[in-house]
């Protein structure tokens, strides 16, 4: 799909983005990089990243790879600076790096819990931290007499409730309340603007993958208000509005992309029969004085 934003809104500006290499983190680094940016993009696997810094330069893209653990503070310091020191400043912080599986809570090892947490909640606070002295309003190698804007990916998990994802749910979660207080903090303090992306099902990730096999995508299909699933052009859109300045005045948000998929709520009566029962109910209801006491006199 074509994008409805100028292809030059992120001209000048650069993006660091965790988990760059694959999924939905790929594709923003990719609309980033094709809106202007120059992308960082940091992850575990060598080859993933090479891959993927090889596909978005044949894209014209000026882009840099970093290996690096979001769960090592060490790794996020270096990957950082080394970020700053290719490109001389550091606009956009994209925490995209997450790690997931299907488990009933009572299979959950304290050691797997404990791995999707400091992936998705410590890690994205460390990079965020380690970053701030890039990020914000003066800080080093800024060109821009604001701050910058960090973009942290979350979930819906967590709203109500989710089957088997109570790891996942909880590091969503804490990632959520990281959004909203460095939003309050370092928008205050610093002229940072720290927004997140709920995105819900999402074609050809490795999320979907886990959590929707193939043998199970039709029967889930059933539950979507809107009847499909999501494109990561849409969160990569999305990131876009939120990082840029057509976002200028958003803060502390955390913006859905979904579909309405978290509003699921399984038909329990057809249409139709529903229409007919209202009107049998509606008409019973006026011939029958429901609730109010009989004279005795």
């Amino acid at each position: 799909m074509e994008s409805p934003f100028k292809a030059d809104i992120l001209k000048g500006k650069v993006g660091l983005i965790t988990g760059g290499g694959s999924g939905i983190g790929f594709e923003i680094s990719t609309q980033l990089g094709k809106h202007g940016a120059s992308i960082a993009i940091m992850g575990r696997r060598k080859h993933v990243l090479q891959a993927a810094v090889s596909a978005l330069q044949s894209l014209g893209i000026h882009a840099v790879g970093f290996e690096g653990d979001v769960r090592k503070q060490e790794d996020a310091k270096r990957v950082i600076e080394s970020t700053f020191k290719h490109f001389g400043h550091i606009d956009i912080l994209v925490n995209a790096a997450a790690g997931n599986f299907l488990v009933p809570a009572e299979d959950l090892s304290t050691n797997g819990f404990r791995t999707v947490m400091d992936i998705d909640s410590v890690g994205t606070f460390t990079m965020c931290r380690e970053a701030l002295e890039y990020l914000k309003k003066g800080g080093r190698g800024r060109n821009s007499p604001s701050g910058g804007s960090i973009l942290n990916i979350s979930a819906t998990l967590h709203y109500t409730a989710s089957w088997y994802q109570i790891h996942v749910s909880a590091a969503k979660a804490a990632v959520d309340s990281i959004t909203r207080n460095l939003a309050l903090e370092w928008g205050t303090d610093y002229d940072i603007r720290v927004n997140g992306i709920a995105p819900g099902p999402i074609a050809d990730t490795p999320g979907l993958s886990k959590l929707a096999p193939d043998e199970i995508t039709i029967k889930a299909r059933e539950h979507l208000p809107s009847y499909k699933i999501g494109d990561k052009w849409d969160i990569a859109m999305s990131a876009i509005y939120l990082v840029s300045d057509a976002g200028k005045f958003v803060n502390g948000t955390t913006l859905v992309v979904d579909g309405g998929h978290w509003l699921r709520n399984p038909r329990r009566l057809p249409k139709e029969e529903v229409k007919q029962l209202s009107r049998v109910v509606e008409k019973r209801s006026r011939e029958t004085l429901v609730g109010v006491p009989s004279s005795k006199l």
